[in-house]
């Protein structure tokens, strides 16, 4: 049977917005530069004349692949002298909870420095010992609070302060935009490496405009600070629209889509559920033994913005119920503009509780750090629904996005 006229308009209609929104996807591409590449393009002269010291890991990449450490120590307008190693370390061999330690670089002989777990005066200490005059900090970020690069940054901002360091951020896109900040607001009584000072789950911002707020809103006292910013970067865009390739922040972090996420499946950290750790699909495949079909029906029935859940079976290949066959579901995300991460995964937490009586809070309430209070858990315990659990953090919520928006860099 031949299409009709319609048929055949409709799909040209649709061929000719999908060739437009590719052509203004590559224009953007071709136009965005991250502040490594607008600092490398201005010979380096905010570094002229400093010994120069690096907070970075594998995603300190040009466009072309090439590592920012291995660039900056051949080129001679820049004197790098250190580099420093956060969570899973300079070159990103260890796992989560781990560091690399102290080496020298095999490519550079640059001597690497572990930051992991440190702070205060103790890594002033070390920001000290390296001889550095200037930290540069530029490390992919994903847009969630508990994510510790973030909190890298500020730990090395405070330290650099104390050492009398003078402190430069080059930014990056944040890969699930900056359009909004989303869900609960830490309270400080439940400070961690996971969650430093009060912000949002999801914070919507880039590494840049966190520097900014953290150096007026949160250290007692201010760095020497400066940002170099990106050009050509929308608020709105997603991390493909960058034209950079996409190099794994931490070992469980493997695609964009992970980091799209994230934000709201890590709270499954603070269960006995699998949040999908040893399977090729982390925080995106969740469940346990004895979760059965009922969990993808129930979250189905709630008609979820943007996204779609499907019942999964899988074996972990380490972390938790590791060479394991378990149940639960796969996080299918259609439509990434209209999706929200933290409410999704508050509500995949009130349905696992609600199909599976296995369903338990870890033992140290790691979950209470995660969300930045008791108040989810609690809510959940007894009996709160989605929408109850989210309208309990909007109006600290609308308190951090109006401190937020003065910190704000692109459009």
């Amino acid at each position: 049977m031949r299409p009709s006229r319609r048929a055949v308009i409709t799909t040209a209609t649709a061929a000719a917005l999908s060739a437009t929104s590719t052509a203004a996807a590559a224009q953007r591409q071709r136009h965005l530069r991250t502040g490594f590449e607008r600092l490398a393009q201005d010979g380096y002269s905010l570094l002229d004349g400093e010994r120069v010291g690096i907070v970075t890991n594998p995603t300190g990449i040009t466009r072309d692949a090439r590592h920012i450490v291995d660039v900056m120590h051949a080129d001679s307008r820049v004197g790098l002298t250190a580099v420093f190693g956060p969570e899973h370390g300079f070159r990103g061999t260890a796992q989560a909870g781990g560091s690399e330690g102290r080496y020298d670089d095999p490519a550079t002989g640059l001597p690497v420095y572990d930051t992991y777990l440190k702070s205060g005066r103790a890594l002033a200490d070390i920001f000290t010992a390296s001889g550095v005059d200037t930290v540069v900090f530029d490390i992919q970020d994903v847009g969630a609070r508990f994510y510790t690069y973030i909190w890298t940054l500020y730990d090395c901002m405070e330290a650099a302060q104390l050492a009398g360091k003078r402190f430069v951020v080059l930014d990056r896109p944040n890969p699930v935009t900056g359009r909004a900040a989303l869900g609960p607001v830490l309270h400080k009584e439940f400070a961690t490496f996971v969650g430093r000072q009060p912000v949002s789950q999801a914070h919507g911002m880039t590494v840049a405009e966190l520097a900014r707020l953290f150096n007026e809103e949160f250290l007692t006292e201010a760095v020497p600070l400066e940002t170099v910013t990106m050009s050509g970067w929308k608020r709105s865009d997603f991390y493909d629209a960058s034209g950079l390739p996409w190099v794994p922040p931490s070992p469980n972090m493997p695609t964009p889509e992970t980091a799209l996420v994230y934000s709201g499946t890590c709270l499954f950290e603070g269960t006995n559920l699998s949040e999908g750790r040893g399977t090729t699909r982390p925080f995106e495949l969740l469940g346990a033994e004895g979760v059965d079909r009922r969990w993808a029906a129930a979250v189905n029935e709630l008609a979820l913005p943007g996204v779609r859940f499907r019942e999964a079976y899988f074996a972990p290949t380490f972390s938790k119920f590791q060479g394991k066959t378990i149940g639960g579901v796969q996080v299918h995300v259609h439509d990434r503009a209209a999706f929200d991460p933290v409410r999704t995964g508050i509500a995949l937490l009130v349905t696992a509780k609600q199909v599976w009586s296995g369903f338990a809070w870890r033992p140290d309430h790691w979950i209470d750090k995660l969300t930045g209070s008791t108040r989810v858990r609690t809510m959940i315990d007894a009996g709160a629904d989605t929408d109850e659990v989210v309208a309990g953090w909007q109006e600290e919520l609308a308190a951090f996005r109006r401190t937020r928006r003065r910190y704000l860099l692109y459009r």
